[in-house]
């Protein structure tokens, strides 16, 4: 989702030609006629938060201050409200089996309300974006990234049978409460929720409304997100900011937070360019599925699991103080381009600059010292192993 819900990986989020770019000074604030207006949009508003376009809708990139932000939320909760991204509700005869021809997932043996990463992919085997997938009964709630939603919801419809529908949720809004102290914070206002476990989900009731509130975390953190309808969303939102220990947090935190997590954004990270093999996402290729194949570009995401891709996401350390952003270049020790960074940022946590990209494959052990070009000016790298900042999901059995 991303995750966010980056999407556990997931999402979260946003594709390439967004007027946002992931770069916090990269909004505009600038209001385009066609955007249009979160359901909390006047909430975000009456709390000053900085406007900008993301996603075709106008989206609040920070509050406060995108480090302070970024620090609350490493160390008690942050509220965020990602209602641009797609719910959607997949139902209809076989809708398990019909699902196994889009993504590379094992859904006709998921478990009920056990959210799974997955991806939609194309015949080439590239990435048409990254989500959620969540059994319920019989139908299947998908949560798909903003900035692609439409065209993912045509994708599916030009393939999946006609006994298959697809709802798209326009009426529920979704936040996403993230940090060390979500779950005892969240508890006090919907009662139960801290028995849920990492990607694990269930049906609430809060003052008369319907949620369906999963737990996982794009930020690498503890976290949930709390689909409610979306005439609700301001009260639900009030209820939890009104604890000390919450705050509501803009695009800006939610973009370094899940750098340092080491997920991957779509349109930046992910693309219909990059394989799951390529993209280290192989864990959402499950036993049997490897072993039947059977989604789009099985051949070669299986030929590159047994051989290797040509290249693959890494994590890079940069040294100095300046950040490298997305585009630069990566060179090896004869200054031949091997690769490109696709994120970048100084990280607020670490205190230092922090970058993802591809590399060439017999590049991307650990270790490996680079060179980073970005607009003629060089800068000296090394390959680390990623998440940057250790995970922290509440995992069942875990302390």
């Amino acid at each position: 989702m991303s995750r966010e819900v980056h999407n556990g990986p997931t999402d979260e989020t946003q594709a390439r030609g967004t007027p946002y770019s992931g770069d916090p000074a990269g909004g505009t604030g600038v209001q385009a006629p066609d955007l249009d207006k979160l359901p909390l949009d006047a909430w975000h508003r009456d709390l000053g938060a900085r406007m900008v376009p993301f996603a075709g809708y106008e989206m609040p990139v920070q509050y406060e201050g995108i480090i302070a932000e970024h620090l609350w939320t490493r160390e008690k909760a942050g509220l965020f409200d990602v209602s641009h991204m797609g719910q959607l509700l997949v139902h209809g005869r076989n809708v398990d089996a019909a699902l196994e021809t889009l993504m590379p997932g094992d859904f006709r043996d998921a478990a009920d309300m056990k959210p799974k990463y997955s991806l939609l992919l194309e015949e080439n085997g590239g990435i048409v974006d990254d989500l959620m997938a969540t059994r319920r009964g019989e139908d299947f709630y998908v949560v798909v990234n903003g900035a692609t939603k439409h065209g993912d919801i045509a994708f599916m419809e030009g393939l999946l049978p006609g006994s298959v529908v697809i709802d798209h949720m326009k009426e529920q809004a979704l936040l996403a409460l993230q940090g060390p102290r979500a779950a005892e914070l969240l508890d006090t206002v919907i009662s139960g929720v801290s028995e849920l476990s990492f990607m694990q989900g269930g049906a609430f009731n809060w003052k008369g409304r319907n949620l369906w509130i999963s737990r996982s975390g794009y930020t690498g953190e503890d976290g949930f997100e709390i689909s409610v309808p979306a005439l609700a969303a301001a009260d639900l939102a009030d209820a939890i900011t009104a604890h000390e220990l919450a705050k509501p947090i803009g695009l800006g935190a939610r973009d370094s937070l899940r750098l340092e997590a080491g997920l991957p954004l779509y349109g930046h990270d992910l693309d219909l360019d990059t394989t799951p093999v390529m993209a280290r996402l192989t864990f959402a290729i499950n036993k049997r599925r490897r072993a039947e194949g059977g989604f789009p570009g099985a051949l070669r995401i299986l030929a590159e699991l047994q051989n290797g891709p040509p290249q693959k996401r890494v994590g890079f350390d940069v040294d100095g103080r300046q950040p490298v952003r997305e585009g630069a270049l990566v060179l090896d020790g004869e200054g031949n381009e091997i690769g490109m960074i696709t994120s970048g940022g100084f990280s607020p946590s670490l205190q230092r600059p922090i970058a993802m990209g591809y590399v060439a494959s017999h590049l991307a052990e650990p270790g490996t010292a680079l060179k980073l070009e970005q607009r003629g000016k060089l800068f000296d790298a090394r390959v680390v192993p990623m998440p940057f900042v250790p995970h922290r999901y509440h995992r069942k059995g875990a302390a």
